[in-house]
């Protein structure tokens, strides 16, 4: 099965009407879900006589010839462990000794992947000194002939405190020799995601400041991500005026009340872009029941949608009033004996390909496995027009 075989192989997604009457879009799920696993990669380890499963998630995905290429961040030999957390006055899991590396690797037919010449972006500190305790959830976009893949560079271990994360840019124009460009080191952030075009003359980026979604303009072009140590000045900047570049605020929406951030590159359409974007919060009964579940989830990931106009793209023309997914499978909620999940409730979307008229999305599923998701594009895009334009 090649990718023009593939492109059939994901449904144009579905329009269901809550108890309530309310409209609710629903992605297609892959049929065999979870498309990789951590054994798949050799994660594994044996302690105290136990095999012990690591984690392969939260995968940028980009197309690249024939091929699709993903970067999922790979984890082997920690501790997961939990804590009540008052704020939120709730139990919640954390990981020790938890550094990730992106592998990268690639597919000729979208679900079976293998490693692409053992390549791997490593943050451990071996290959540069700007951090040291991981590198996380890379976005790849397409800009130009370079692939520029921008995740997260862990300055402090993860679960270990605020302001640990930095923005970390590499590029690369045939996915094996990869060049690192540095961190931009004025602020803390993640979630960092690149206009894959200039727009109306200007190169535009959206960012992550807890709880909400930015977009902001380089001032420096292309090159501000090429070289941030050059244009700190700039990127501090970008931080000084975040209030004022508010693209989506979080809160509004039961399900978005803790906190939202970009998900995926951005898909450029006729009638916009596309933004594809993750929230934390509750998930109401109502909604669950849309996809078989009979009780509410207090605190859970889901996948939301926007469509920002494309030469103005601080203007939101259309945004979801509800999620377009929410973790309905045992990989994506608490996990069974097959599927053990290192966080529960969790699915969250990090890269988009397109396929003729399919849309086909990444994601990590219970911080431990990638699945895909998908939907007819123009489908989606007419649920938004319709029923959740602005």
């Amino acid at each position: 099965m090649g990718l023009k075989e593939f492109s059939k192989k994901i449904g144009e997604g579905k329009i269901v009407k809550s108890r309530s009457g309310k409209s609710i879009f629903k992605l297609e799920n892959y049929s065999n879900n979870p498309i990789l696993k951590p054994q798949d990669l050799g994660l594994v380890w044996r302690k105290n006589n136990r095999i012990i499963t690591g984690a392969v998630f939260n995968s940028g995905a980009e197309i690249f010839k024939d091929r699709i290429i993903i970067a999922p961040r790979c984890h082997k030999d920690y501790e997961r462990r939990s804590y009540f957390d008052k704020e939120l006055d709730m139990n919640k899991h954390y990981m020790e000794h938890y550094i990730s590396e992106v592998w990268l690797l690639e597919s000729h037919d979208g679900v079976h992947f293998r490693h692409l010449d053992r390549k791997m972006i490593r943050g451990d500190g071996s290959d540069h000194k700007d951090f040291f305790h991981g590198i996380e959830d890379i976005r790849i976009v397409k800009f130009d002939n370079q692939y520029f893949l921008i995740g997260c560079g862990k300055i402090k271990p993860p679960f270990k405190g605020k302001d640990a994360d930095r923005i970390a840019i590499y590029t690369t124009e045939n996915f094996k020799d990869i060049q690192y460009s540095g961190v931009v080191k004025s602020f803390d952030s993640r979630n960092c995601i690149i206009f894959p075009e200039e727009v109306s003359g200007s190169s535009y980026i959206l960012l992550r400041f807890h709880p909400n979604i930015h977009l902001a303009r380089l001032n420096g072009g292309k090159k501000q991500i090429l070289e941030p140590s050059k244009y700190e000045k700039e990127w501090l900047e970008i931080f000084r005026n975040k209030d004022k570049n508010i693209l989506l605020s979080a809160g509004r929406l039961p399900h978005e009340r803790e906190k939202i951030g970009p998900g995926t590159q951005l898909v450029k359409t006729e009638r916009g872009w596309l933004m594809i974007y993750h929230a934390v919060g509750e998930i109401k009964k109502e909604l669950c029941r849309a996809y078989g579940l009979e009780t509410a989830m207090t605190r859970s990931y889901s996948i939301c949608a926007a469509v920002l106009d494309l030469d103005n793209p601080s203007k939101v023309l259309c945004r979801t009033e509800n999620p377009i997914y929410i973790p309905n499978k045992p990989w994506e909620l608490k996990g069974n004996d097959d599927y053990p999940v290192d966080v529960p409730s969790v699915i969250f979307p990090v890269g988009a390909v397109l396929l003729k008229d399919r849309l086909f999305i990444y994601c990590g599923a219970g911080d431990k496995y990638v699945v895909l998701l998908g939907c007819k594009l123009d489908f989606l895009l007419d649920y938004l027009f319709d029923k959740s334009p602005l």
